[in-house]
C-alpha cells in the first residue's frame, strides 16, 4: 500500500501540477499555507514515531534488567516455574508484538497528506523561471550576486540567504539557457561561500567544472586555464578537466604564433563577449528601459516640469464630481500621461482581487502574425477578466472610468486584473495595434485602443514602475491611484511614445488592473482632427 502512496506521488506533478506558479505572487502565497499544512502533518509523524521509539525503549529496558538477573544465575531462574512460564510466554508472543510494533509503519497519514498536496506543488518550469527571475532582477537593478545571495535588497520584511546549493541552482539554470555570464557569477558566488567556510553538499570540483567551462566560452582562456588546474588540484583523476586542460593548452600554443594586432583583436572581442551583447538582443531599448527602472536617465527638464500641474477634476461638470472632484497629477506632458489621486478604494481593490483570484491565468498578449492570444516570455505575469454585470463594484469603476475620461466604456475591454509573479515584468511594447497589425483586435469589432487607464491596487516594495522608454519617463506604483494615457492622436494614427513596460518587481506583490477603451462610440466624445499627430 505505501508503495502504491509512493507511486502515484511522483506521477500527480508531471500531471496536475498548477502551471505558472512563478508568474503570480498573488498564487504563490497559497503555496506558503500548503507548506504550513506538511510542516503540521511531518510534526505529527515524528512524534507518532517518537511515541512509538518510547514503547520500544521501555521494553528494551525492562527486559535489559530482567536479563541481566537471569544470566547471572540461568538454573536458578528457570527453576521457579513463574520465571519459566513467563520465558515461554516472552519468547512465544510477547517478542512477536515486539516485532509488529518496530515494523509498524507510522507514516501513513503523513505519505497520504503529502500524496494529496503534492498534486498542487510547483513544478520545473515554475523553478526555473523563479530562477531567471533573480537574474533578470539582478541585470534590471545592477544587483550583485553578493547582495542578492546576503538577501541586502531594499524594502525588504523578510530577509533570506542563498545557500552554496542555491547559487550553484542558479548558476546551473543559466548553463542550460547557454547563458555563460550568468553561470561565470554564480558559480564564482558559490565558489567564494565554499571559500569561506560554508558547509555544503556540493564539492569546488563540481563548481569549478561548471565555472572553467563557462569562462572558456566566454574567451577568456587564461582564466579557464588557471581555474582547470586548480580543479585537478583538488581531482587529479578528473576525465574532463584533464581533457580540457590538453586542450587549453594546445590553443595557447597556437595563439604564441598569431601577431601582436590578432592578439589585440581577440582581447578586444573576448571582452564583447564577456559582456551582455546588444546585437544578440531582441529588445533595442533595454539599456534606456532598465535605466529608467532603476529610476535614472528620466529626461524631465525643470522647464517642462513647470508646466506640470495638480487640480481637482469633476468629469466636465459631471454631478458625481462636482461636490467631490477627483484630485489629478499630470505625470508627464507628452504623451500627456495623468494620474488620478485616491481614485479606488481599499475595499473596491479586495473585492476586485477576490473575484479575480480564482481566475488568475498566464497573462497573454496579441501575436501579430496570428491576431490570436498567446503567452510570452517577456510578459511575467497572471490576469483575468472582469465584466461589469458580475458584480455592482466593477460596474462602477467601470463608470467612474467614463465619467472621469469622457470617453464610453460601452466599447471597451473588460476590466483586466493582473498579479505579477517573482521578477513579475512586462517588457516595452505598445497597447494600440500598428498598421502592420490589422486584425490584432479585428474579432472585437470596435476598433483600435485610443486610451489606457491603468489602476494601482498595491504599493511595491522596490521596483514595478511603468517606464516610457521612448520619453525617458516613469510612473511608480502607489496603491489607490489610476493613470490615464491616450494611445492614439485625436486622428486616429498612432502615438509611438506611448511605448511603455511594466517594470521587474524586485520585492513585494504589484497588482494592478487596467481598462482598454476603443475607437467605436467615441466619434462625438473626442472628434476627429485634420491634423495626422494632433
Amino acid at each position: 500500500m505505501i508503495w502504491c502512496i509512493l507511486i502515484v506521488g511522483i506521477l500527480l506533478p508531471q500531471s496536475l501540477a498548477h502551471p505558472g506558479f512563478f508568474t503570480s505572487i498573488g498564487q504563490m502565497t497559497d503555496l506558503i499555507h500548503t507548506e504550513k499544512d506538511l510542516v503540521t502533518s511531518l510534526k505529527d509523524y515524528i512524534k507518532a514515531e517518537e511515541d512509538k521509539l518510547e514503547q520500544i525503549k521501555k521494553w528494551a529496558e525492562k527486559l535489559d534488567r530482567l536479563t541481566s538477573t537471569a544470566t547471572k544465575d540461568p538454573e536458578g531462574f528457570v527453576g521457579h516455574p513463574v520465571n519459566a512460564f513467563k520465558l515461554m510466554k516472552r519468547l512465544n508472543t510477547e517478542w512477536s508484538e515486539l516485532e509488529n510494533l518496530v515494523l509498524k509503519d507510522m507514516s501513513d497519514g503523513f505519505i497520504s497528506n503529502l500524496t494529496i498536496q503534492r498534486q498542487y506543488f510547483p513544478n520545473d518550469e515554475d523553478q526555473v523561471g523563479a530562477a531567471k527571475a533573480l537574474l533578470r532582477l539582478q541585470d534590471t537593478y545592477n544587483l550583485d550576486t553578493d547582495t542578492i545571495s546576503k538577501g541586502n535588497l531594499p524594502g525588504v520584511k523578510h530577509k533570506s540567504f542563498l545557500t552554496v546549493e542555491d547559487c550553484f541552482e542558479l548558476g546551473k539554470v543559466a548553463y542550460t539557457e547557454a547563458d555563460y555570464y550568468h553561470t561565470e557569477l554564480w558559480m564564482e558566488q558559490a565558489l567564494r561561500q565554499l571559500d569561506e567556510g560554508e558547509v555544503s553538499t556540493i564539492d569546488k570540483v563540481s563548481v569549478l567544472d561548471y565555472l572553467s567551462y563557462a569562462v572558456y566560452q566566454q574567451g577568456d582562456l587564461n582564466k579557464a586555464l588557471l581555474l582547470t588546474k586548480k580543479l585537478l588540484e583538488l581531482d587529479p583523476e578528473h576525465q574532463r578537466a584533464n581533457g580540457n586542460l590538453k586542450y587549453f593548452e594546445y590553443i595557447m600554443a597556437k595563439e604564441k604564433d598569431v601577431n601582436k594586432s590578432a592578439s589585440d583583436d581577440q582581447s578586444d572581442q573576448k571582452t564583447t563577449l564577456k559582456k551582455k551583447g546588444a546585437a544578440v538582443d531582441y529588445l533595442p531599448e533595454r539599456q534606456k528601459y532598465e535605466m529608467l527602472c532603476r529610476g535614472e536617465g528620466i529626461k524631465m527638464t525643470p522647464r517642462r516640469q513647470k508646466k506640470l500641474f495638480c487640480r481637482y477634476h469633476d468629469g466636465n461638470r459631471n454631478p458625481k464630481f462636482i461636490l467631490a472632484p477627483a484630485k489629478q497629477e499630470d505625470e508627464w506632458d507628452k504623451p500627456r500621461i495623468i494620474r488620478f489621486h485616491d481614485i479606488i478604494s481599499d475595499a473596491e481593490i479586495e473585492i476586485v482581487k477576490d473575484l479575480a483570484k480564482p481566475r488568475l491565468s498566464r497573462a497573454t498578449v496579441h501575436d501579430p502574425e496570428t491576431g490570436k492570444l498567446t503567452t510570452a516570455q517577456y510578459r511575467v505575469s497572471k490576469s483575468a477578466w472582469l465584466s461589469g454585470y458580475e458584480n455592482p463594484v466593477v460596474s462602477r469603476i467601470n463608470m467612474r472610468i467614463q465619467d472621469l475620461t469622457g470617453l464610453d466604456v460601452s466599447t471597451a475591454e473588460e476590466l483586466q486584473v493582473a498579479n505579477y509573479g517573482v521578477g513579475g515584468q512586462y517588457e516595452p511594447h505598445f497597447d494600440f495595434a500598428r498598421k502592420d497589425e490589422p486584425d490584432a483586435f479585428k474579432e472585437l469589432g470596435t476598433g483600435n485602443r485610443i486610451a489606457t487607464w491603468l489602476f494601482y491596487m498595491s504599493d511595491v516594495s522596490a521596483g514595478g514602475a511603468t517606464v516610457f522608454p521612448e520619453v525617458g519617463a516613469s510612473v511608480w506604483p502607489k496603491k489607490g491611484t489610476a493613470v490615464f494615457w491616450y494611445n492614439l492622436f485625436a486622428s486616429g494614427e498612432g502615438d509611438y511614445s506611448t511605448r511603455h513596460a511594466a517594470c521587474p518587481v524586485l520585492v513585494g506583490n504589484k497588482w494592478v488592473s487596467n481598462k482598454w477603451l476603443h475607437e467605436r462610440g467615441q466619434e462625438f466624445r473626442r472628434p476627429c482632427t485634420l491634423s495626422e499627430l494632433e
